[in-house]
């Protein structure tokens, strides 16, 4: 226990100073703690000392326990404590994200005190990451080793995508000795318990991160500061735009296809396997996300009044698995209406997936296990529509991996299954549907951000909008129209 330093002022005053070391840092320096406790004016002297070894025996235990901060406290002890703690306000996919920005930071400034922390500091790390980020264009990984190790292991290629945490089509790939991410490729490496370099070349090219990243990791650094500032750790926020400017983000239009693009996809897709072009088609036609699309549920179809309903979404976590969430916010839960030809193809679907469940017999899970946002899980009806081959629910990273070969094979402009979502909405701007009515078939949580997503869109159809005034108002073409009926 802290044995407590009492302090008496030139005005009587008392004052007990506490100190507790906490272990040595890495460069092998004693941390200490310490704080100042003041009794109330009306406590006894006495009593001031008996309650003085309370208080210290108390500051002892936050320390052990982790929680103290001071003016000595590291941006990465506080960080990292807070987001810990913090960690089920978030949805694992936001906690996983920034994880890994926090990562890069502490490697910048994560041992600078916070009282030490400075706008420069920070400037000098954004202009880092804008120089010799760590975006890899370009980067990736192949192996000639990797089937070899999995037939080793008496594996199927299912069971090695399992234990890598990883689509079957991705581990294939590089079964093949095919190009795949090196975050890929680390995943399969510690699954087997291999360094990623004894196991695949890396062909490593790193350029800097875009202005919209690092405004992630600034927002990051300035919430995490926001609340040193509340814990009275540092008097101001020197992350606030009152002290310095954030990044400035470049206005971008969200990639999408055109109309004859568009066309040209859906013409090619009817050669694919009926369980991708389904998933496809409901991309294009719907508008949903990703994660919403493979959290869709057969009761979640209305085949009477061709609707779905968006009640869900999947999402790979690492660590977690496959996780089912609720939709992004309160306006995500919504019902999308369809052309009948798209329920024509989800029919077909249909009794394709039934024919399926009935071949498999009782390779069949009619009952699954899944993982909710918050750890636990639940035994539910096996009832989503796009399934594995075990016929549990889909990774979505498979359906982007498939997306990225079906680009390759067939030559086409770059997309994924999120540039189908700007191209439904895209689409729907330019043939003049109203942006609140566009807003809400995205499940967007407000206009607002409708309107600046799509600006480009927007703009556009303003124009042709313009043009059509112009043919049915303008004073001018009906008089040249009555002077060439003279």
């Amino acid at each position: 226990m802290p044995k407590p330093k009492k302090r008496v002022s030139k005005n009587g005053k008392i004052s007990y100073q506490f100190r507790v070391y906490a272990g040595y840092d890495r460069n092998g320096k004693q941390i200490e703690h310490s704080t100042t406790w003041r009794p109330p004016d009306t406590m006894s002297e006495r009593a001031a000392d008996r309650e003085a070894l309370r208080q210290a025996i108390k500051f002892e235990e936050t320390v052990k326990n982790g929680t103290c901060f001071d003016s000595k406290t590291s941006f990465r002890e506080y960080s990292e404590n807070l987001l810990e703690n913090n960690k089920y306000m978030f949805a694992p996919k936001t906690i996983e994200r920034y994880r890994a920005l926090l990562n890069d930071i502490n490697i910048a400034i994560g041992d600078m005190p916070l009282t030490k922390l400075q706008s420069h500091h920070l400037q000098e790390f954004y202009n880092n990451l804008r120089e010799n980020g760590t975006k890899q264009t370009g980067a990736y990984a192949f192996s000639d080793k990797l089937r070899p190790l999995i037939s080793e292991k008496g594996l199927t290629i299912k069971a090695a995508a399992q234990k890598s945490g990883l689509s079957a089509a991705t581990v294939s790939a590089a079964c093949r000795s095919e190009h795949i991410s090196i975050e890929s490729a680390k995943k399969i490496a510690t699954a087997f318990d291999r360094q990623v370099e004894k196991l695949f070349e890396i062909h490593s090219e790193t350029t800097g991160l875009s202005a919209k990243t690092i405004l992630h990791y600034h927002r990051l650094i300035s919430s995490i500061l926001a609340q040193a500032t509340r814990d009275r750790l540092v008097p101001f926020n020197i992350a606030d735009h009152n002290y310095m400017k954030a990044p400035k983000l470049e206005q971008s239009e969200a990639a999408f296809l055109d109309e004859e693009q568009a066309r040209h996809v859906l013409e090619l897709l009817n050669d694919e396997p009926l369980k991708w072009k389904t998933a496809m088609y409901l991309l294009m036609f719907s508008g949903v996300r990703r994660g919403e699309l493979l959290g869709l549920e057969w009761q979640d179809i209305d085949f009477d009044k061709r609707i779905i309903h968006i009640k869900r979404t999947s999402q790979y976590v690492q660590h977690m698995g496959i996780i089912t969430k609720s939709p992004k916010n309160a306006t995500s839960y919504r019902t999308v209406k369809l052309p009948e030809f798209v329920f024509d193809l989800l029919r077909e679907y249909q009794a394709y997936w039934n024919k399926l469940r009935n071949d498999m017999l009782d390779r069949w899970e009619h009952f699954i296990t899944i993982t909710l946002a918050d750890g636990s899980t639940q035994t539910v009806r096996n009832d989503r529509l796009f399934i594995k081959d075990d016929t549990t629910p889909m990774n979505p990273d498979s359906l982007t991996d498939w997306t990225s070969n079906f680009v390759k094979r067939n030559k086409l402009p770059h997309f994924t299954p999120h540039s189908l979502r700007h191209t439904h909405a895209t689409l729907l701007i330019a043939e003049g549907v109203s942006i609140p009515t566009v807003s809400r078939r995205l499940g967007h949580s407000s206009i607002t951000t409708t309107s600046k997503i799509y600006v480009h869109a927007i703009q556009s159809a303003d124009e042709v909008a313009s043009d059509v005034i112009d043919g049915k108002l303008n004073p001018f073409h009906h008089d040249n129209g009555k002077e060439e009926a003279k």
